[in-house]
């Protein structure tokens, strides 16, 4: 029998209470934590928090109005509207009045007990109001004794390290496996001691770019004509693909242009100069839909082989040049048909195209790959999570 079994039949044998989670957490507003001046600067001492995924939005060189958590005094920051959360154990400001500061009870509980807890609360909300008072403080939560709960702690915390290093192993050598592909990805597209023909995109024998049409959001249906809108190449797509993730209507696709099979999809805006003329190759049997602010190109190459291309720093460095705006950055077409691309016969770019996909799998397929392991180990995490912080209701009507 494990000690946590051990505590358990001891302890609380038929179960345990529930309780509202704000009974026995305290909570504090953030307004004398707010950072005056966001002119932040690696080089100052005090990081600017966010509850959100970016964490650090920067560095202060503010002296006042400091919240001083540390290793023996955390804080879980909390974000009011998200209900994202994350553990802090060292002095910070913060960037919004939209948080609160979590501090335990702590006759009643732990503030690590009180983190795993919620980490495994299945909690949403699209309403833009202030959620702590409102919704999750009145979310009921397990609290069993104290010994309990500081050896589910240290059962889950030991979890969490082992995974954090077997993450962090992972990653390292994703990253390694990144430069690699990075490697291969320019010395394949380097013709140098090779007879390759080179040509403009959109030479008349070549290839052909056409812009998209007005696509909004609005117009997407649940089924229909497969569609791809600009924005999705940037936080959707990879370097191809044979389905869409979005649709629009018959009628709406009759007046729309459509790229067909092999076609590449461009987007031809972007916020910054690095993602402008992203593209991905569209491998599906249908024709689509494009919308503006994209183009597709029609071409008689592999088409997997011009989408790794339009990777490579030998095409970024020809798209510079032609970029456009000022907030908004642009390529036109009649820029992108400038750009010259070496053109070998279609048996070599094969070759080219199942190299560098072995890559692409190994690196950016969720199914396959180092991201799966990466993945799989938050899986058994929150599995094992899911297990030490269900209990029996012993306040549960029968």
């Amino acid at each position: 029998m494990s000690r946590l079994e051990e505590l358990l039949a001891e302890l609380c044998p038929y179960g345990v209470n529930y309780t509202e989670i704000g009974t026995v957490m305290n909570y504090e507003q953030p307004t004398k934590y707010i950072v005056g001046n966001t002119d932040y600067n690696d080089t100052f001492s005090i990081p600017v928090l966010t509850a959100g995924q970016s964490f650090i939005l920067g560095y202060t060189n503010e002296v006042d109005g400091i919240y001083k958590a540390s290793k023996d005094n955390p804080v879980i920051i909390f974000d009011d509207f998200t209900g994202a959360f994350k553990w802090v154990d060292f002095q910070f400001k913060v960037k919004s009045s939209a948080m609160k500061m979590l501090t335990a009870n702590a006759k009643k509980t732990t503030l690590r007990y009180l983190y795993h807890v919620m980490g495994n609360i299945d909690f949403t909300s699209d309403e833009h109001k202030r959620l702590w008072i409102s919704t999750y403080s009145a979310i009921k939560i397990p609290l069993p004794p104290l010994p309990v709960q500081h050896e589910i702690v240290r059962i889950l915390d030991n979890f969490t390290k082992l995974t954090a290093e077997l993450t962090a192993e992972l990653t390292a050598e994703l990253t390694d496996r990144k430069r690699q592909y990075d490697y291969y990805r320019e010395q394949l597209f380097n013709f140098k001691t090779q007879a390759v023909d080179y040509a403009c995109l959109g030479d008349k024998n070549v290839g052909k770019f056409t812009r998209g049409s007005g696509l909004q959001k609005k117009d997407f249906t649940d089924t229909g004509v497969g569609c791809i809108h600009y924005g999705q190449i940037y936080t959707y797509y990879g370097t191809y693909t044979d389905k869409t993730k979005t649709y629009v209507s018959e009628a709406f696709a009759q007046k729309a242009r459509k790229a067909k099979c092999g076609d590449l999809i461009v987007a031809t805006t972007s916020e910054n100069d690095e993602d402008v003329c992203k593209a991905v190759a569209w491998l599906g049997c249908e024709e689509i839909a494009v919308s503006s602010d994209a183009c597709f190109y029609s071409h008689n190459m592999h088409p997997k082989y011009v989408a790794y291309f339009f990777q490579t720093d030998q095409f970024r460095k020809q798209k510079r040049p032609l970029i456009t705006g000022t907030k908004v950055r642009r390529v036109g077409v009649d820029n992108l048909a400038k750009i010259k691309i070496p053109i070998p016969p279609l048996p070599e770019q094969q070759r080219i195209v199942d190299i560098l996909d072995r890559f692409d799998t190994l690196c950016n397929d969720i199914s396959k790959g180092l991201p799966a392991e990466i993945a799989e180990r938050q899986k058994q995490y929150e599995y094992y999570r899911n297990k030490l912080l269900t209990f029996k209701n012993i306040n549960a009507e029968v």
